[in-house]
């Protein structure tokens, strides 16, 4: 069940630049109060959990694809890349918190359009991050670096 809603930034789906764009994560107020969000804006950062809603069941992926459908990377499981055509239809962004206000969170660089279900928030902190160097492959870091 939601715990609330994205509410303005995109109206469409598209892959990359969501560095600058802002959007509000509303609480569903039938369920929370103000207090909900208290000492949420002491963080920098948020991790978001949504659902993918506008995926259509018959666009699911379970197997290997090549992401973005580009051919110029390799064939990869659903499970080794984070498109949005995944078994279960979860998303998990990071993005920065503005400030939170009654049951809004203002936020900039949520990868998630507006309407979209917002199923948990959590705040980030610096020791749920990776222990150790972080790898992956250069396919990953190329699709990556126009995305923020």
């Amino acid at each position: 069940m939601p715990v609330g809603h994205v509410v303005g930034g995109r109206g469409e789906v598209f892959d990359d630049a969501w560095g600058e764009v802002s959007a509000v994560i509303r609480l569903d107020g039938s369920r929370f109060t103000p207090d909900a969000l208290a000492g949420l804006d002491a963080f920098s950062h948020i991790e978001v959990v949504y659902h993918f809603d506008r995926v259509p069941p018959q666009k699911i992926e379970t197997g290997a694809r090549h992401p973005r459908g580009n051919t110029d990377w390799p064939l990869v499981g659903i499970f080794a890349q984070r498109g949005k055509n995944r078994p279960n239809r979860l998303g998990v962004s990071r993005c920065r918190v503005v400030k939170a206000e009654g049951l809004d969170i203002h936020v900039t660089g949520l990868d998630a359009v507006d309407g979209t279900p917002v199923l948990d928030i959590k705040p980030y902190m610096a020791e749920f991050g990776p222990i150790g160097d972080v790898t992956q492959p250069a396919w990953a870091t190329e699709i990556m670096r126009e995305y923020y």
